[in-house]
C-alpha cells in the first residue's frame, strides 16, 4: 500500500461512526481498554467483541463480528496476528468493508496475507499503526510517538 492510500484508509475510518472494537480486554488495565474509552469518549458508537465477556465497561459484548446488529461499519482489530485473519474473513462476511489491523509500528505488524485478503475482497486497511497517533489532540506520549515515526519517515501523510 502508498503512503497515500493509508492515510486516505486512516481517514475513512475516523468517518465511522459505529465500530466494532475486536479484541477488547476483560483486563480493565490492557492498552485496549484505553483505547476502548478514548474511542467512547470521541462519541464513538463502538461495540467490543470478545467471546469471553459479557460486557466491557458497562456495554453489553458480543462474540463475533456476525453478532453485530445493526452492522458496524469498521472494525478495529487488536488481536494476535493469526486471530486476525480470522477475524477479517468475519468482517467480509458481515459486509465490514473498512479495518484497522492494530500495530504500535505500521505494517511491519500485519501480515501479507491479512493486506492480500483485504485488497482482493475490497476492504479499506489501516495496516498496523496506533489509532492514538492519529486522533485529534493526543496525548503526550502519543504525540511523542508520532513525532518519532515522522523523524523517522514512517508516519503516513
Amino acid at each position: 500500500m502508498t503512503e497515500h492510500a493509508v492515510r486516505t484508509s486512516i481517514n475513512e475510518f475516523f468517518s465511522l461512526k459505529r465500530i466494532a472494537f475486536v479484541g477488547a480486554s476483560r483486563n480493565e488495565r490492557d492498552f485496549s481498554r484505553m483505547l476502548f474509552k478514548e474511542f467512547r469518549r470521541r462519541a464513538y458508537d463502538v461495540i467490543p467483541v470478545n467471546p469471553h465477556a459479557e460486557e466491557i465497561d458497562g456495554v453489553p459484548c458480543v462474540a463475533g463480528v456476525k453478532d453485530i446488529h445493526p452492522a458496524a461499519e469498521g472494525a478495529l482489530v487488536m488481536t494476535s496476528r493469526d486471530a486476525a485473519y480470522r477475524v477479517l474473513v468475519e468482517c467480509h462476511e458481515a459486509g465490514i468493508r473498512r479495518v484497522w489491523l492494530y500495530g504500535i509500528s505500521g505494517p511491519g505488524r500485519v501480515s501479507a496475507g491479512a493486506v492480500e485478503f483485504c485488497a482482493t475482497h475490497g476492504i479499506s486497511l489501516v495496516p498496523g499503526y496506533c489509532p492514538f497517533m492519529f486522533l485529534p489532540e493526543p496525548r503526550l506520549i502519543h504525540r511523542c510517538h508520532r513525532g518519532v515515526m515522522k523523524f523517522l519517515g514512517t508516519y503516513p501523510v
